[in-house]
């Protein structure tokens, strides 16, 4: 009886072990708005998280300074604000004597913010280490400021990139001395054109402070946006990032 040759190879499933599925994930630092919290930036945040699931994973903080509750919810067209009175809401600086904040307020005092920067760096040692940061609103302001002290060697972390998600430059006194050189750290920047909270002027003003920042505008207002239209930019930008870290690795 004959016997029939059988290629077993075709049989078994193929490992296809590229660059993509070998590599670990980006590691995101995540940092809320004004008047938000971890938890709250991290729902607000889960369709760009499922999309940028591939290549990265997030965590979460929360500020160290709680903000004063507005009992007037009418005054939320004039504050930056992201959530409802309700709940926990957090600020990483000051820029009013009351502990208030503003964005587009210049002058004043930035009451917080080493207490902030502390934080992110004790989350670094004990957390970290963290390929990248991302931030939203006051959260972006900060992450700006974080990247110019990283720049300049006065931040005891270490990151390869930012997001930036209507951002601005803080207009507080202390921080004048801040961005009188160009960051060359790679960066994301996210803002809305008709972004009525923070002008579409200060986020492009944030950006200038970049060697080659990547601009990604959209049509509405202050928010995160995370659609179809966002998509292509958002995965382009963290990939290179993905792929920058692997080749890196192998030279190390």
């Amino acid at each position: 009886m004959q016997k029939e040759n059988v290629n077993n190879t075709t049989n078994k499933k193929t490992c296809k072990c590229t660059q993509e599925n070998m590599q670990p994930k980006l590691k995101i630092l995540a940092i809320h708005g004004y008047r938000q919290n971890a938890e709250t930036f991290k729902q607000k945040t889960g369709s760009f998280r499922k999309m940028m699931h591939k290549w990265a994973q997030f965590t979460y903080i929360t500020a160290p300074h709680k903000v004063i509750l507005i009992d007037d919810m009418n005054q939320v067209n004039n504050i930056d604000i992201g959530q409802s009175k309700d709940e926990e809401q957090y600020g990483w600086f000051f820029n009013r004597d009351d502990h208030t904040f503003r964005g587009i307020r210049k002058g004043g005092p930035a009451i917080g913010f080493e207490d902030s920067v502390r934080l992110v760096e004790d989350v670094f040692e004990k957390e970290g280490p963290f390929d990248g940061i991302l931030g939203f609103s006051q959260g972006a302001c900060f992450v700006g400021l974080l990247c110019d002290l990283h720049q300049r060697g006065l931040l005891n972390c270490k990151f390869d990139f930012a997001i930036m998600v209507s951002g601005f430059k803080s207009g507080s006194l202390p921080h004048m001395k801040y961005f009188n050189e160009i960051i060359t750290l790679p960066t994301l920047h996210i803002f809305g054109e008709t972004d009525q909270i923070i002008p579409t002027e200060m986020s492009e003003q944030l950006s200038s402070a970049f060697l080659e920042p990547v601009i990604l505008k959209h049509p509405g207002g202050h928010y995160f946006p995370a659609t179809a239209q966002q998509k292509s930019v958002y995965q382009s930008f963290l990939k290179a990032r993905y792929l920058h870290n692997s080749e890196k690795d192998e030279y190390e």
